[in-house]
């Protein structure tokens, strides 16, 4: 069995406020392609864990969804940090999330109560790298330009480098670099893919 963790950026930290912006197909391009590599290798059992966030997080089970249909090995777990973390949310992405949930393999929360304390997010951080054996990220270490404000996989990426210290625990980062290059590529074999489906 082999389990791995994927997450990144929030859609509002990638300034995408719709789900038809080419950003996204981007990046639920290069996505597939690391877990295609990964679930070539082997039929064993593969688990694809990712959060609940609106963004890289709900991205990566939508692209599992897909996957599914081509490999029998591939198993879906969304796992919240805290309970009802979406009960601030406006009611479509509730929506989408419930509708996440009911699509994957498996779903549940670290924590048993609605959100306390930063201390929850920082146990689902250590829930996800002790129950995981890799981590596939979106995030671009440039970008942190803003002491007062980092990102989400800012501090994701912090834990799992202090983590990787003592276990072996592999990380594969994808920068911005990466994602233009794919881009790019895109645009020159695929260009219909990058068209909105409909207008903002």
């Amino acid at each position: 069995m082999h389990r791995i963790w994927v997450t990144g950026y929030r859609a509002y930290e990638l300034e995408v406020f719709n789900d038809d912006d080419p950003k996204v197909t981007v990046i639920k391009s290069v996505i597939a392609e690391q877990l295609r590599s990964r679930l070539n290798q082997s039929t064993d059992t593969f688990w694809l864990i990712s959060g609940p966030q609106s963004g890289v997080e709900r991205w990566t089970l939508q692209v599992g969804l897909k996957l599914q249909s081509d490999y029998e090995q591939l198993k879906l777990a969304l796992m919240s940090p805290y309970l009802n973390v979406e009960k601030r949310w406006k009611e479509e992405n509730q929506a989408q999330l419930a509708q996440l949930r009911a699509m994957v393999d498996y779903s549940a929360s670290i924590s048993n109560h609605d959100y306390q304390s930063a201390s929850q997010l920082r146990a689902y951080q250590q829930f996800m790298l002790n129950h995981t054996d890799e981590m596939l990220l979106i995030y671009d270490p440039d970008m942190e330009n803003n002491p007062d404000k980092k990102s989400k996989p800012f501090w994701d990426y912090r834990a799992a480098k202090k983590y990787a210290q003592d276990n072996n625990y592999p990380i594969t980062v994808i920068d911005f670099d990466e994602l233009q290059e794919a881009a790019e590529e895109m645009a020159e074999n695929h260009p219909e893919l990058l068209k909105r489906t409909h207008k903002s």
